[in-house]
C-alpha cells in the first residue's frame, strides 16, 4: 500500500469512509423513521385513551360503566392487532380483540403520566402500548383508572423494512454521486503534482536548470530543497573539476622534467633506463587524462545545451590549422539552430577526438553533417579513408586500444568521446560507408 499511487490510496480511503457513512446513514434514518412512526402511533393511541377516559361513566353505587366502547371494527375482531384495556380497581373493560389473552403489565405509572412501552401480545406478537393513569371522581369518591391502548408492532416493523428497501436505491445513487465528486476532487487536488513532474521532466531534458518557483505554494518547499541540492552538487562538481585541473597542471612540469631526464639518459646510452622512465610517465599521463575525462563527464550542468553547428565549426577550425588538416577538403553542413542536450565543452571534446581521427585517416575529404531525427540530434563525421574491417570497429571504443600504431596517441580519445556521449544520454556508432568510416553521434535534442 505504501507504493500505491496517491490517487488510488485516496480513492480507497474515500470509498471505505463513504461505505461506512452510508451504512451509518441507513441505520440512522431507519431509527429516525421508527421513532417518528412510534410518535405518530402514540398520538393515535393517546386520542383513543382520551376517548376511553370520557366513555367510562360512574354509576350511582360508585361503580364504573362503559356504555359506548370505540366503534372501530378492528377492536371487535379477535387478535386484530389493535387493543385497549381499562382497569379500575376490581373492574376491567377490554376490547373484544384481546379475546381470552391477558396482558402482562408492569407497574402502573403515576396519575397524569403517559408511558410508551412494548408489551407481549397475543400469538407471540409485540405491542406498542400507551400506558396512562388518571383519577376519575365518582359519587363514592375518586377512583384511579389505568388505560392501555396498544397496536401490533409488526405494522411498524413492516413499514420500517419497506422504508429501508425504498431508501437503498437512493443511497446507492447518492454514493455514486459522492464517488464522482470525490474523483473530481482528487484529480483537481493532485493536479499540482503534475506541475512538479513537468518541471522535473524539463530539468531532465535540459530545458531548465532549476525547478524554480513556478509550482504550487505547497510544493515550493520541496522545489527549494531540490534546487538547493542541485546547487550544492554543481558547486561540489565544479570544485572537483578545478582540483582535477590543478592536479593535471601540477603534474605537467614534473612529468616534463622526467621526460627530459629520460632524454639525457638516452644520450648517455642508457636506453633501458630511459624507456622505463618514459613508460612510467605515459602511464601517469593516461591516468591524468582519464580522471580529467571523468571530472568533465560528472560536471555536466542540468539544462545545458550545445549548439552543434558552432561546435563542429570550432573543432574543424582547430584541426584545419594542423599540418594534416590543412591538406584536406572540409565539407561542413550542419543546420542552424540545432541544439543537443549536452554540455558544449563536452560535445566539443568528443567531436575533437572523432574529427582528429577522421583527419588522420582521410585521403582528401572530411564530411561534417548534422540533422534532427524525431527527438534526437544526429551528428555525422565521415572521412574518405580506407575504413576498417568489421571485426575492428568495436575495438574503437575500448580505452587505450589503437588501431593505428604509427603515431604517439594514447588511445583514449575515441573511448573518452564515447563515454562523454553516453553520459549525456546518447550513443556513438561506427560503420563503414561507401567510402571511408562514418561515425554517428545520437544525442537528445534540446
Amino acid at each position: 500500500m505504501t507504493r500505491a499511487s496517491l490517487q488510488l490510496r485516496l480513492a480507497l480511503a474515500g470509498g471505505i469512509v463513504l461505505l461506512l457513512t452510508l451504512a451509518a446513514a441507513q441505520m440512522g434514518l431507519s431509527t429516525l423513521f421508527t421513532r417518528h412512526a412510534e410518535r405518530a402511533i402514540a398520538a393515535d393511541l393517546s386520542d383513543l385513551s382520551d376517548y376511553l377516559v370520557a366513555a367510562v361513566e360512574p354509576a350511582g353505587d360508585g361503580s364504573l360503566t362503559l356504555e359506548r366502547p370505540p366503534a372501530d371494527p378492528a377492536y371487535q375482531r379477535p387478535f386484530s392487532g389493535r387493543y385497549w384495556l381499562v382497569t379500575a380497581g376490581g373492574q376491567d373493560f377490554a376490547s373484544r380483540s384481546l379475546w381470552d389473552f391477558t396482558l402482562t403489565l408492569p407497574e402502573a405509572p403515576s396519575p397524569g403520566a403517559d408511558v410508551l412501552l412494548t408489551l407481549a401480545g397475543p400469538k407471540g406478537t409485540r405491542l406498542l402500548a400507551l400506558d396512562r393513569s388518571v383519577i376519575r371522581p365518582t359519587p363514592a369518591g375518586d377512583r384511579t383508572l389505568r388505560i392501555i391502548t396498544a397496536l401490533d408492532r409488526a405494522r411498524i416493523d413492516a413499514a420500517e423494512q419497506a422504508f429501508r428497501h425504498e431508501m437503498l436505491p437512493w443511497l446507492a445513487a447518492l454514493g455514486l454521486l459522492i464517488l464522482a465528486a470525490g474523483a473530481v476532487q482528487i484529480r483537481v487536488g493532485l493536479a499540482p503534482l503534475a506541475t512538479l513532474g513537468q518541471r522535473l521532466a524539463a530539468l531532465a531534458q535540459g530545458r531548465v536548470d532549476r525547478i524554480g518557483t513556478e509550482v504550487p505554494a505547497e510544493l515550493r518547499p520541496l522545489a527549494r530543497q531540490i534546487d538547493a541540492l542541485l546547487d550544492d552538487r554543481a558547486t561540489e562538481i565544479e570544485r572537483s573539476r578545478r582540483r582535477a585541473a590543478d592536479l593535471a597542471h601540477g603534474l605537467k612540469t614534473p612529468l616534463q622534467a622526467l621526460l627530459g631526464d629520460a632524454a639525457q639518459l638516452r644520450t648517455q646510452g642508457l636506453h633501458m633506463q630511459a624507456g622505463g622512465i618514459e613508460t612510467v610517465v605515459r602511464s601517469i599521463h593516461l591516468q591524468v587524462e582519464r580522471e580529467l575525462a571523468r571530472a568533465s563527464m560528472a560536471g555536466a550542468t542540468p539544462g545545458s545545451a550545445a549548439d552543434i553547428a558552432r561546435c563542429l565549426q570550432g573543432v574543424a577550425a582547430v584541426v584545419r590549422r594542423t599540418p594534416r588538416g590543412a591538406t584536406l577538403d572540409w565539407q561542413i553542413d550542419p543546420p542552424a539552430g540545432l541544439h543537443a542536450r549536452m554540455d558544449a565543452a563536452d560535445l566539443t571534446e568528443a567531436l575533437g577526438a572523432l574529427v582528429e581521427n577522421a583527419a588522420a585517416h582521410a585521403r582528401g575529404t572530411v564530411h561534417l553533417t548534422a540533422r534532427r531525427e524525431g527527438g534526437e540530434a544526429l551528428v555525422m563525421v565521415r572521412d574518405d579513408g580506407p575504413g576498417l574491417p568489421p571485426d575492428q570497429i568495436d575495438r574503437l571504443r575500448l580505452r587505450g586500444q589503437r588501431l593505428d600504431t604509427s603515431g604517439n596517441g594514447s588511445g583514449l580519445g575515441l573511448s573518452i568521446a564515447d563515454e562523454l556521449v553516453v553520459a549525456a544520454g546518447g550513443s556513438v556508432s561506427f560503420e563503414n560507408s561507401a567510402q571511408g568510416l562514418c561515425v554517428t553521434i545520437r544525442l537528445p535534442a534540446a
